[in-house]
């Protein structure tokens, strides 16, 4: 493999970052494109991604959606200014794939689906001569250009490769490809690598069975989380384990950091952040006569069976004869997590390739032409556009890079 002409890049990797570097590199005539992946098919993830309507990106400003990077934001902001939100727009609408912007900012396509543009976005890199090697699982490289991969025959393949770039994914979703089996050979390579760990992931809390059996599944609309001087509004679904859901996923590495640290930690659940803790106790003051609690508290709050159950999965029972806490316990039920997700159902992961390994065109210190880009890199960032955004916005920069190193970038 690899005898045609001009300059030969290897993309190890066939998720969204790996398909947007090759198209960004296969752009130029003279860069010849191959792009291995281990799985039959490509971008697995992403399809799975878009089940739930495929958040391509965020419309919030620029400044606002870097600091969803924590202490990567001004590297960010840096991979943002080559592929930013407004393009990632621009690029699905060439793909005759529009958008819109839903209710909370977010940016979808019309459809609510990835495969329409996933097969618009392969028809354009079958139009652009990238050509795709599947079943085919890295191993290492050796003398910084030759590829050796295993067939899932159990064959061994070499291939020669002017430049690398490494889009392998990161910890989550394995058996979707990006199992972190990478790890290994990367640090074989001199690479410093912190260790993968669960993102926007679910986290455990030990439910009464009576709770659990009662409502799983159910969603929890409207709410606020806060945790460290962190407050975070959005909707929570109750699983058998605990809690998931988008509120929760955006305090994700906090919490994760607490729980490695103590073991448990407690966040504070708002059941109607649309009312101060005093209109709240204005509320319950008013005489019950003879209705249950849980219909006052239904009609004076419009509280929902779920959010009653959940306070009296919590709180103390006196507590409920006592307007004060009460009011309290709606506006601050103080809910104990006991553990996460594993890393297998998480959306995200963290950790993976220092930065520090990395020059700022994401090309690995000390090799010639090998590179890495997407969530093989150590960074993480809510759900919300933030995840895709960033694997684009990383894959269009090492694309960039690559071209410069084969001296084919006039731009950069």
């Amino acid at each position: 493999m690899g005898t045609g002409s001009g300059k030969i890049v290897a993309i190890v990797g066939a998720g969204p970052t790996g398909l947007m570097a090759a198209q960004v590199l296969s752009r130029h005539s003279s860069i010849e494109v191959h792009l291995f992946d281990h799985k039959p098919s490509v971008a697995r993830k992403f399809l799975i991604a878009g089940r739930g309507g495929l958040n391509l990106t965020h419309s919030e400003d620029v400044t606002h959606f870097t600091r969803k990077y924590a202490e990567n934001s001004a590297r960010f902001s840096q991979y943002l200014n080559r592929f930013s939100p407004d393009d990632m727009i621009s690029w699905a609408s060439a793909l005759s794939i529009e958008t819109f912007k839903g209710s909370s900012g977010r940016i979808f396509p019309t459809g609510l689906k990835a495969t329409p543009l996933l097969r618009a976005w392969l028809a354009l890199l079958d139009e652009q001569n990238v050509q795709f090697h599947l079943k085919h699982s890295w191993i290492e490289i050796r003398d910084n250009k030759t590829l050796i991969f295993r067939t899932a025959e159990g064959k061994t393949v070499e291939f020669e490769a002017d430049a690398v770039l490494y889009a392998m994914g990161g910890g989550s979703y394995g058996h979707l490809g990006s199992d972190g089996a990478w790890v290994g050979a990367m640090r074989n390579l001199g690479v410093e690598i912190a260790p993968l760990k669960p993102s926007n992931c679910g986290f455990n809390i030990d439910w009464s069975d009576f709770f659990r059996a009662k409502f799983e599944g159910a969603p929890l609309k409207n709410i606020r989380l806060s945790y460290q001087g962190r407050s975070v509004p959005g909707d929570l679904v109750i699983t058998s384990a605990g809690f998931e859901g988008n509120a929760i996923y955006a305090l994700s590495r906090p919490l994760r950091d607490a729980l490695e640290t103590h073991g448990s930690v407690t966040l504070d659940l708002d059941l109607k952040p649309s009312l101060s803790e005093e209109e709240v106790a204005r509320q319950l003051s008013a005489p019950r006569g003879k209705m249950s609690l849980s219909n006052f508290l239904r009609k004076k709050l419009k509280l929902s069976p779920l959010q009653t159950a959940l306070l009296h999965e919590v709180m103390p029972k006196p507590d409920f004869n006592d307007t004060g806490k009460l009011s309290k316990g709606i506006k601050a039920l103080p809910v104990t997590l006991v553990g996460m997700q594993g890393i297998a159902r998480a959306i995200s992961s963290a950790g993976g390739v220092t930065f520090e390994s990395l020059t700022d065109k994401l090309m690995i210190k000390g090799t010639r032409g090998q590179f890495i880009a997407g969530e093989m890199l150590d960074w993480e960032a809510p759900t919300g556009g933030y995840l895709l955004q960033g694997c684009f916005a990383t894959g269009a920069v090492a694309a960039d890079g690559i071209a410069e190193y084969l001296g084919l970038c006039e731009k950069c």
